[in-house]
């Protein structure tokens, strides 16, 4: 496998199996108990989430061995792919909801998959697009498709998201929106308009949303309602609290006792922050903090337009993940629904996340040689 060749790559891939690894352990103390409770089986979402690692893993391969070509073309199709399911999830009788939202399609063998994942790790392919036209002088002589195919290709699946209703994935799309642009230089007269009209949209998305109202007030102040809104904020702060600096030990956690709402997804973190402590906390945030940056030399090492930018856009997505969910442990955002990249459980999400990585690898392979 060529991409081995490049040192870059193997620090990115032997981070990967580290957090995936961690992830698995983190999965078997916070879904125990709760395994047993719900399925007779403390192992029920630990082997699932072993399975879905091993897909991970051959994907991840996969798409690094791949050519350049190839890969491309296979991230483009799974975009396409990807609006497509995520309008899917609206048809009645075929959409799966679950938590109130209307976000996951039915897979044989009981299986679920949530569409939005797929579109996050794609979207960026989206981007790579649309500058490969620009860069080819496509819109030269169809200035008003310049503006009519971004509205087309991201609106609908936004307007899919605000419906089902997933904020959580818009944030992390407006965010990432915002990142790109920035980057590639655009003038900063219309960031600041950008910045202005996504700001509108989330203030009237929030205030007409009664629910997300209390969210956000929820985080303000979680004492005002500790018994309903301000729970799950007021949960994993204890959590936090008690894990002190060097935590209860692994697996004996009290937060995840069904204290913690969702304790091995949305709040695996606050698990994690109480058996490892503060030391473990900073050594996760370290690993993370790796990725990206190595993510982001990946992009800074190619010479390549459009695999800098695609390269960007794709650690930008796993940072922006990475931070919200973060945040929102922390109490610091309202909860978003989003989980943490291989340590929460979640096929979805976990697969997608190593397709992530096995594109950058992709990009590294060929490019390693500049350096």
């Amino acid at each position: 496998m060529s991409f081995f060749y490049s040192v870059l790559n193997r620090k990115v891939l032997l981070l990967v199996l580290l957090l995936s690894g961690l992830g698995l352990v983190q999965i078997y103390s916070a879904s125990y108990i709760f395994s047993i409770e719900k399925y007779n089986d403390g192992l029920f979402f630990f082997k699932k989430q072993v399975l879905f690692t091993l897909i991970g893993l051959m994907s991840l391969l996969f798409i690094a061995t791949v050519s350049w070509k190839w890969a491309r073309i296979l991230g483009i199709s799974l975009w396409v792919l990807s609006v497509l399911l995520v309008i899917v999830t609206l048809v009645p009788g075929i959409g799966v909801t679950a938590g109130g939202a209307q976000r996951w399609l039915d897979l044989p063998f009981g299986f679920r998959f949530q569409p939005a994942e797929l579109f996050k790790i794609t979207s960026p392919f989206a981007f790579m697009y649309l500058i490969a036209l620009k860069e080819q002088s496509f819109f030269d002589q169809r200035p008003f498709l310049f503006w009519v195919f971004p509205a087309f290709a991201f609106a609908l699946p936004l307007l899919v998201f605000a419906l089902q209703p997933d904020f959580g994935t818009i944030v992390l799309f407006f965010c990432l929106t915002l990142s790109v642009v920035f980057v590639l230089g655009l003038k900063w007269r219309y960031i600041c308009a950008s910045l202005a009209l996504i700001g509108l949209g989330m203030y009237l998305m929030v205030v007409f949303t009664p629910y997300r109202m209390a969210r956000i007030k929820a985080v303000m102040d979680p004492w005002s309602d500790p018994l309903e809104t301000g729970f799950q904020v007021i949960q994993s702060m204890i959590s936090f609290h008690s894990g002190g600096v060097f935590g209860v030990g692994l697996g004996h956690g009290q937060g995840k006792l069904f204290f913690l709402p969702e304790a091995h997804t949305d709040f695996t973190l606050a698990v994690f922050g109480e058996e490892t402590g503060f030391i473990g906390f900073c050594v996760l945030l370290t690993l993370y903090a790796l990725l990206v940056y190595y993510g982001m030399k990946i992009a800074l090492r190619t010479e390549d337009l459009l695999q800098k930018v695609l390269a960007f856009s794709l650690s930008m997505v796993f940072a922006f993940s990475t931070l919200i969910h973060i945040g929102v442990n922390l109490g610091i955002f309202p909860p978003k629904g989003l989980t943490l990249p291989f340590m929460s459980y979640g096929g979805s999400a976990l697969v997608c996340t190593f397709l992530l990585f096995g594109w950058l690898l992709n990009i590294e392979k060929h490019n390693h040689f500049l350096y």
